[in-house]
């Protein structure tokens, strides 16, 4: 489980091909935090982090995450969103974020306002049921607030600080994101489906 509150960005140092998927190299400050078997969200996947040194971490990603998320195609030199799972005694800040991206959507526009930025994120239609204004969604692991909801696209504020502290300073018009829906809306959208049969 994590909070969608970035801790850090790292880079791709190393992407390897193997027969289950692929092995990601990530350098990163936080890696002297981490161990071998800890769960740490990359750009919104939940990973388990498989070797760790001063420096960085590897993780595997499965045939199926790489499919349908945006680390199937995540090349060395790319910068990503790291979080560390969320411990049980500490303060609870962004949302329920479970690291299990429900599908991938597309920046469709930036544009800043003052200091801020509002980002415009195009999504698929089987996603719109899980989207309220003003409700909270993860995009490439960062909590973020729905401030305008359209048929196939929401908008969302950027404050600086969030814009420097991730990777969304790079990001460009075309580019896409992971995106991860609230949880406590899909288990409501699901009871209702269940109960219309």
């Amino acid at each position: 489980m994590f909070t969608g509150l970035v801790e850090a960005t790292g880079r791709v140092a190393l992407v390897e091909q193997r027969p289950a998927g692929r092995r990601v190299r990530i350098d990163t400050d936080i890696a002297p935090d981490v161990r071998v078997g800890d769960s740490i969200s990359v750009n919104g996947v939940c990973l388990t982090v498989t070797t760790q040194d001063e420096r960085g971490l590897t993780a595997d990603v499965g045939p199926e995450t790489a499919r349908i998320t945006t680390l199937g195609g995540v090349e060395a030199g790319h910068v990503v969103n790291l979080e560390r799972s969320m411990r049980a005694d500490d303060r609870f800040g962004g949302h329920f974020v479970q690291g299990h991206v429900d599908g991938t959507g597309s920046v469709d526009a930036i544009r800043q306002d003052g200091d801020a930025r509002w980002v415009t994120i195009g999504f698929p239609e089987m996603l719109a049921p899980y989207f309220i204004p003003k409700g909270a969604v993860t995009v490439d692991g960062i909590s973020l607030t729905i401030a305008a909801l359209h048929a196939r696209h929401f908008e969302v504020m950027i404050i600086p600080h969030t814009w420097t502290a991730t990777n969304l300073a790079l990001r460009r018009v075309g580019d896409a994101v992971n995106l991860e829906c609230d949880m406590i809306g899909k288990y409501v959208v699901r009871t209702l489906e269940v109960r219309r049969g």
